[in-house]
């Protein structure tokens, strides 16, 4: 019972620390009139569950993919933010009608976006999580994935909360949407640079 205690001390602290930037992208998405709540929550919980998987999976085969490759995820966000600015650029809707199959298209679009954006953001959270995982029992990393999956729902929750707040939710609705792909592009760029993605496959 204490080691179990001690994973889920240890999963709030390293989540808590390795995601919170996650919540400033969360905010923008919330702001941006193009994404709806569902499709948020959807993309999120599929982009931490990718992130999680993906570092169980290596740490039973104690396989660690070099950082410059992770840093390749980075392309992700900044296609995402090149693309959004280009649709505010041209004045493109940003509209949802669910009975209309082109927007609904969009909308799962939306999801995958959501999820590629919040895979690429914690791309370097492999890193922490794969060791941490190789470490624990099945049940330690069975309470590792509760927290998240706790602690992803009160990301949302703050960000949303945010976004719909009576003083602070009016301009970041006003203003957030335009800053997004700035965030995005900025977040990929970092990735690659963090990563040594650039000066890797550039020598």
């Amino acid at each position: 019972m204490d080691h179990l205690l001690g994973a889920l001390g240890v999963a709030i602290v390293v989540f808590a620390s390795t995601d919170v930037d996650d919540l400033f992208v969360l905010l923008g998405f919330f702001a941006d009139p193009k994404f709806r709540v569902r499709q948020i929550i959807i993309g999120q919980y599929l982009g931490i569950a990718a992130l999680f998987g993906f570092s169980v999976l290596a740490s039973l085969l104690v396989f660690v993919v070099p950082a410059a490759y992770i840093g390749l995820l980075g392309l992700a966000p900044i296609y995402f933010g090149l693309k959004r600015l280009w649709e505010i650029w041209n004045g493109i809707d940003t509209d949802d009608n669910p009975e209309d199959h082109e927007k609904a298209s969009a909308g799962h679009g939306n999801i995958v976006a959501v999820a590629l954006v919040t895979i690429a953001n914690g791309g370097d959270n492999i890193s922490v999580y794969t060791p941490l995982f190789a470490t624990r029992s099945a049940y330690e990393i069975l309470a590792f994935g509760c927290v998240f999956a706790a602690l992803t729902a009160v990301w949302l929750g703050v960000a949303h909360a945010l976004v719909n707040h009576p003083k602070l939710g009016a301009p970041i609705r006003r203003h957030g949407y335009r800053v997004v792909p700035f965030v995005l592009i900025a977040i990929g760029v970092l990735i690659l640079y963090e990563a040594g993605t650039v000066v890797f496959f550039w020598s």
